[in-house]
């Protein structure tokens, strides 16, 4: 089998995942229509490295050298053993674009979107081999953040979920079978949940955008590191575990979710933008990212990732 991925589309989830795929010894041929598209991604690839070194993710013979631009997703394509698109999060633009990596590619290869919310039996319309085709979405940084979801389409095969879900552990991801096409997977739409509630809060004068955040960072964040909601609930239940806090504590949180309310974002735009520009100061996007990574590369150092 070959060992070369293509990325078609190659921004910053798209250059994130060429990455890690370079780290792990892979070929890369990407494509992105931005005629800066080729620097951007080899800029990005060469920032990445010594993180990638630094948490033993590069193996022996992978080198930023087996990367390789191409002027169009057919090009990029070419003899790949596995594709990862990250285009626009456009349907009408996904739709043209899985046509042409259809066409370019054997009809044994799996073919996965980025895409953090459309469905994958949309945006493959007009693809001769939907079938092997996947939504493979990361988080943002894909070459750091373990997670992929994996979503089948209505004909998708179940052989190209096993292979796409294989070829992600084999680099290290955690990847998790969507069942059911919803809008927004499942983590965006846990993470959209959650973001309700605290644009809610703030704009009922609760507490400010930067308290709401600290609420989280210095609180059951740290445990989300480690364990997600129903296995926190579960150790919040004592010796009794999940039984316990079902039969007593779940009485109280209904009360709190009953209490809740759904607001229209957009009518708190600009509340927020200002809150979040206070909490900032003097911290461009570029720290902000630093900072992350720096503290992202300590929590995977102790957690349960690759």
């Amino acid at each position: 089998m070959s060992k070369a991925v293509a990325v078609v589309g190659a921004g910053t989830i798209g250059a994130s995942w060429a990455s890690i795929f370079l780290a792990q010894g892979y070929d890369v041929r990407a494509t992105d229509p931005s005629p800066q598209g080729e620097a951007f991604a080899r800029r990005f690839i060469a920032n990445a490295w010594p993180t990638l070194e630094t948490l033993g993710w590069v193996v022996p013979g992978a080198s930023q050298d087996r990367f390789s631009f191409h002027a169009s997703p057919t090009e990029a394509c070419k003899g790949v053993s596995f594709v990862q698109e990250s285009g626009p999060e456009r349907e009408d633009i996904k739709i043209e674009t899985f046509k042409e990596m259809d066409a370019a590619t054997a009809p044994d290869v799996v073919i996965a979107s980025s895409s953090s919310g459309l469905l994958i039996s949309r945006v493959t319309v007009k693809c001769a081999h939907p079938e092997r085709c996947v939504i493979g979405h990361p988080f943002n940084p894909p070459h750091l953040i373990p997670l992929v979801e994996v979503v089948a389409g209505e004909k998708t095969s179940q052989e190209a979920v096993n292979k796409a879900m294989a070829f992600y552990r084999a680099i290290g991801k955690h990847p998790i079978h969507i069942k059911k096409e919803v809008k927004g997977h499942v983590a965006n739409r846990l993470q959209a949940a959650l973001w309700r509630e605290a644009v809610s809060l703030v704009a009922d004068g609760v507490c400010s955008v930067a308290d709401v955040d600290a609420a989280i960072a210095y609180g059951p964040g740290l445990r989300w590191a480690l364990m997600g909601p129903h296995l926190t609930f579960h150790l919040a239940g004592g010796e009794g575990g999940m039984t316990h806090f079902m039969n007593h504590l779940t009485p109280a949180l209904q009360t709190w979710m009953d209490d809740m309310k759904n607001p229209r974002i957009i009518d708190y735009k600009q509340l927020i933008i200002d809150g979040v520009t206070e909490e900032a100061g003097n911290r461009s996007i570029a720290d902000l990212q630093k900072w992350r990574d720096r503290k992202l590369i300590d929590i995977l150092k102790v957690s349960s990732a690759p």
